[in-house]
């Protein structure tokens, strides 16, 4: 068993008003219909349990579901990491999504997350793994920012 981790980070304008972007962003049963992979999310307060459906890694396929404590600062910061309760979890997300005004009118979008998964793979295959990850995350990522400009009416 080993640990891989893949990083994403992007950043974005949009013409939508912060509150609109905020309640997207906060909507777990939208970001899960909006987001490849996500089959569910479970709110229990600050705690979000996402479920995925399966994932093929170098022929190994999984259908991680892990527990983030949502640290909510409304309509400037969303900060998610892993619950400490819930070590058991092969997967865990870490991250950051900031919220601010645009100059020119809209709302910038920054976001900034690690994703760490320990798989029954030997850690010789770091760098392939870590690859493919690279690539769904990155696939998740752009079918999210479509999705999520198309629901507030920018696509």
């Amino acid at each position: 068993m080993a640990t891989f981790r893949a990083r994403d980070r992007s950043s974005a304008v949009l013409r939508s008003a912060r509150s609109e972007v905020w309640a997207a962003l906060t909507d777990p049963a939208l970001i899960a219909r909006m987001t490849p992979y996500v089959t569910g999310i479970e709110v229990d307060g600050d705690r979000w349990t996402w479920r995925m459906g399966m994932i093929p890694v170098l022929g190994v396929s999984v259908a991680p579901t892990f527990t983030e404590v949502m640290d909510l600062h409304p309509q400037e910061r969303i900060v998610f990491t892993h619950d400490p309760d819930k070590p058991d979890e092969m997967t865990s997300v870490m991250g950051t999504y900031v919220l601010a005004d645009h100059p020119g009118g809209g709302t910038e979008v920054s976001i900034d997350l690690q994703i760490a998964c320990t798989l029954p793979l030997p850690a010789l295959v770091r760098p392939a793994v870590e690859r493919v990850m690279a690539g769904v995350v990155k696939h998740m990522g752009a079918v999210f920012s479509r999705n999520l400009l198309r629901h507030l009416g920018e696509a």
